[in-house]
């Protein structure tokens, strides 16, 4: 265990949006400490995205927000073994927690699919999870219909 709870480090927010949500976005999506080459393929996939969508007032950030809060889970399940048994238990997730979960869903099944490049990849996830659908927003129905399963033994969690 820790003697106290790690700090928060500060994020710098990205050159083009100046936005420090795309900068986290960015860390997870980089590979080997290659930083320049994860904010090439984010700017290509919101250039992508910008060619792509419907000529409505939303700009491609916009966009990308949306399907992050539309992948963001808002109950999971934990673990909890009480009296031998190991019960699946629904608790809500802390704000952090679900941004994180997010980013890390769309930027996998982002990965998972069969486009020629990580950028048109991640454009399409992006433009599906905004309509709600795609994987990483299936990722996020799993995970509440676990939880709505599940809703039995929430007199466990304390």
């Amino acid at each position: 265990m820790r003697k106290r709870k790690a700090k928060k480090r500060p994020l710098l927010p990205d050159p083009r949006f100046n936005d420090q949500l795309v900068t986290r976005f960015v860390n997870n999506l980089m590979y080997d400490g290659k930083k320049s080459v994860a904010f090439k393929v984010f700017y290509d996939a919101m250039d992508i995205i910008e060619e792509k969508k419907n000529d409505d007032e939303k700009t491609s950030l916009e966009i990308w927000k949306e399907a992050l809060s539309n992948v963001m889970p808002h109950v999971e399940v934990r673990s909890r073994r009480v009296g031998g048994a190991t019960f699946q238990i629904p608790m809500p997730i802390r704000a952090d927690r679900k941004v994180s979960m997010a980013i890390k869903w769309l930027i996998t099944y982002s990965r998972k699919r069969n486009e020629k490049s990580m950028a048109v990849r991640l454009a399409s996830e992006v433009l599906a999870a905004a309509k709600e659908e795609g994987s990483a927003v299936k990722k996020r129905m799993d995970v509440h219909k676990m939880a709505e399963a599940n809703k039995a033994f929430s007199h466990f969690r304390f």
